[in-house]
């Protein structure tokens, strides 16, 4: 019989967050597959957890989930770790659970940390619907552009970013969005210097520039969905395109703007695309 690939979810900051099960299984099983071996190795350690560990990336992940399935076919069980949190959530190891399954090999979740829903818990906004949204694009152009299409989203939005992006992705968001929107900043969760601020978008970009949220961390975004109603009924594209030409283009945008709640400035510069 084939072993089983067990999808763990390890601390994003505090390492007592670790399951009991979570550890069990790291010690259990014959092999750990980690996104970084030297930072699950100190998991590892602080645990007393002595099992071989195994490379799996983005850039290896192609060729390592064959290798790992051929593990599991010969009955050894295998865990997946990613450098903190879920696997798979905006991390490697979605070819290895396909191949896995294309294989018939049982894939089993043992749960626990995630920098999403830690933050979701905390953000007091809306969270019976929510769009995770992961990384933003580096591109301030392409990151303009899919906030841009996130604009009539009615659901609760969830980004990463990094500490070097945070104020650039912060600017796209006010410009895309609104200064205006309700947003939630997660800054090192469950770590020593854990820090949850709440305000509009425009807000938390200031407290970023007064230091009053420090550029240190890993953090988490939150920010409320588009709550005009008429928003998610009405195709902005499609009503830019039908009045293009018929108005002047800055009139056009306005009038999209008030009609679906959608940020005059970014629907300008769909209109000069289409």
């Amino acid at each position: 019989m084939s072993g089983t690939l067990y999808i763990v979810a390890t601390p994003i900051g505090n390492l007592e967050d670790l399951s009991p099960r979570a550890r069990q299984t790291l010690a259990d099983v014959d092999l750990i597959a980690a996104e970084d071996t030297r930072r699950t190795g100190r998991l590892l350690s602080h645990f007393g957890v002595k099992t071989r560990l195994l490379a799996l990336h983005d850039h290896n992940e192609a060729d390592r989930a064959q290798v790992l399935v051929d593990e599991l076919a010969d009955g050894k069980s295998v865990a997946l770790v990613s450098d903190a949190g879920t696997p798979l959530i905006s991390d490697p190891g979605y070819r290895l659970v396909q191949a896995a399954r294309d294989a018939g090999v049982t894939v089993s979740p043992i749960p626990g940390a995630s920098a999403l829903t830690a933050a979701l818990s905390i953000a007091g906004l809306p969270t019976d619907r929510f769009c995770f949204e992961g990384f933003l694009p580096a591109k301030a152009k392409a990151r303009g552009e899919a906030l841009a299409n996130l604009a009539g989203e009615p659901r609760t939005l969830v980004f990463y970013e990094s500490v070097h992006r945070v104020d650039d992705c912060l600017a796209s968001m006010i410009d895309a969005l609104g200064g205006e929107r309700a947003a939630f900043i997660g800054r090192e969760l469950t770590k020593l210097h854990e820090q949850g601020s709440a305000g509009t978008l425009a807000e938390l970009r200031d407290r970023l520039a007064n230091d009053e949220i420090p550029l240190k961390g890993e953090f988490v975004i939150v920010v409320s969905g588009n709550t005009n109603a008429a928003a998610s009924s009405i195709d902005a594209d499609r009503l830019l395109a039908e009045l293009a030409g018929k108005l002047p283009d800055k009139e056009v945008a306005k009038i999209v703007a008030s009609v679906t709640g959608e940020r005059r400035n970014a629907l300008y510069k769909r209109l000069l695309d289409l």
